[in-house]
């Protein structure tokens, strides 16, 4: 005789929340990432970045330059980065995505300024991410009436009376027409391999388990080492072939600029790959099933699209936020490809980025080979 439905249905409800509250992987999920989407979105998360490196070229340096830059300063969206630089030096760093903004004063700029000529001041943006320049550009715009109101007194009165005593002008470089695509397309190029290739390799020791094959893999005489190694060669060429398909579609379908080297943007993914890889590997050596080594992976891949600068601006983050997000291979990946393909960076432009990235797959390493289990449990 069957039990009445209610009845039925109760104890199957029991017994689910038995089976999850013994399922620790499959709880934490639960538990803990909406309480991590909660911290991210509600405190790292910010579409109106402050405080966004500048450098200064000053030729005329006078109270009224220092005046301006005061301004600029204290309206929070723009932080001098170092003293005066020569033009190079300032461009150098702007390609090299140190500084998000270049403001450049021309000689005798207070000179002509107070003889009513109305100079030049010329900001140049980094237009790779046009949400993190936009509003700092309008606010260096509505500046030139307002900044120098206490010093345009006396003789100096009538330079303010109609227009602003000098020209504020923007050159927005890198991505002058602010299209949205130039930003995310080369951004998926690393979002797509750190997703896939992650995840691939959480499965990889996990599945010999679950599949019994892991019996005869120990029985080899290959070492720990050589088994990682081996199993991780076959998803680089995978990574490989990713980046190809979609640098050819980038291309086709969104006619995305290549203005650097297509062969050093391949030789920058190799270790981008590898750190990817690894961390995938080593997920699967704290699981004992596929689907929890494939639910450890979402707490990798969750901040790494959140706090690497992809969906948001980088330098719109709070320090913290920063932080952690430097940690993470994409946030150094996402500089790279942008820098190659859309400013036409080189090799001694990127090379920097390329030491975290390599850090961080060996530190993975070192964790994923400790962990590796010689024995079945």
């Amino acid at each position: 005789m069957r039990a009445p439905f209610a009845s039925g249905l109760i104890g199957i409800m029991v017994k689910e929340f038995i089976e999850m509250r013994r399922d620790k992987a499959t709880l934490g999920m639960i538990l803990f990432i909406p309480l991590l989407q909660l911290i991210l979105f509600g405190f790292a998360i910010n579409n109106n970045p402050r405080h966004l490196p500048t450098a200064i070229v000053n030729n005329d340096p006078s109270p009224l330059t220092r005046r301006i830059l005061s301004g600029m300063e204290n309206s929070t969206y723009f932080k001098f980065v170092s003293p005066f630089l020569s033009e190079d030096e300032a461009h150098r760093l702007l390609k090299q995505g140190k500084v998000q903004f270049v403001v450049s004063f021309p000689p005798n700029f207070s000179h002509d300024l107070a003889k009513g000529l109305r100079p030049v001041l010329l900001l140049e943006a980094d237009a790779t991410d046009p949400a993190a320049t936009s509003r700092a550009v309008n606010v260096f715009v509505e500046l030139a009436s307002l900044v120098l109101k206490k010093e345009l007194t006396g003789p100096l009165a009538g330079l303010s009376a109609k227009m602003p005593p000098y020209q504020p002008q923007v050159h927005t470089i890198y991505n002058p027409l602010a299209i949205t695509s130039y930003n995310i397309v080369p951004g998926l190029l690393g979002v797509v391999m750190t997703m896939t290739l992650v995840v691939v390799t959480a499965l990889v020791i996990t599945r010999e388990y679950e599949l019994g094959t892991m019996e005869n893999l120990l029985a080899t005489p290959v070492r720990p080492l050589e088994v990682m190694i081996g199993k991780l060669m076959p998803y680089i060429i995978v990574g490989y072939l990713q980046a190809l398909i979609i640098l050819i579609l980038a291309k086709i379908l969104f006619g995305v600029p290549m203005e650097g080297s297509i062969l050093l943007l391949m030789v920058c993914c190799l270790p981008f790959i590898f750190a990817n890889l690894v961390m995938g590997l080593t997920f699967s050596t704290m699981a004992s099933t596929q689907l929890q080594a494939a639910q450890s992976a979402m707490f990798f891949f969750l901040p790494s699209i959140l706090l690497s600068g992809f969906m948001f601006p980088f330098q719109g983050m709070p320090e913290w936020a920063q932080w952690v997000g430097s940690i993470l291979p994409l946030t150094h990946f996402l500089i790279i490809v942008r820098g190659i393909l859309l400013k036409g960076n080189g090799f001694w432009d990127v090379w920097q980025e390329t030491i975290p990235i390599m850090l961080f797959a060996l530190v993975m390493m070192a964790i994923g080979y400790k962990r590796y289990r010689r024995t079945l449990d």
